[in-house]
């Protein structure tokens, strides 16, 4: 998905992480991803360099899907359907 469509996705639930550091962000998205439904979408935001990387393989891993991450000025915005 590009930028555009991941910002105009309605977001099920909004994950902020951006004041921990690596493996903080994970782990909020972690206990977060299981407050919601499959398919539902999830929306985190996080400073971490790392987590561009770790969400998206954690994600996978777990069978839920990495729509895409969002640079905005100092952090990012990861988003996630839940499988």
């Amino acid at each position: 998905m590009n930028t555009e469509e991941l910002t105009a996705l309605a977001v099920d639930k909004l994950v902020d992480a951006r004041g921990t550091a690596c493996p903080g962000p994970l782990l909020e998205a972690k206990k977060a991803i299981g407050t919601i439904s499959s398919g539902q979408i999830m929306e985190v935001l996080s400073a971490d360099e790392g987590t561009k990387r770790d969400i998206p393989k954690w994600a996978n891993k777990k069978g839920h899907d990495y729509l895409g991450t969002v640079e905005e000025s100092g952090y990012f915005k990861i988003y996630l359907k839940k499988g």
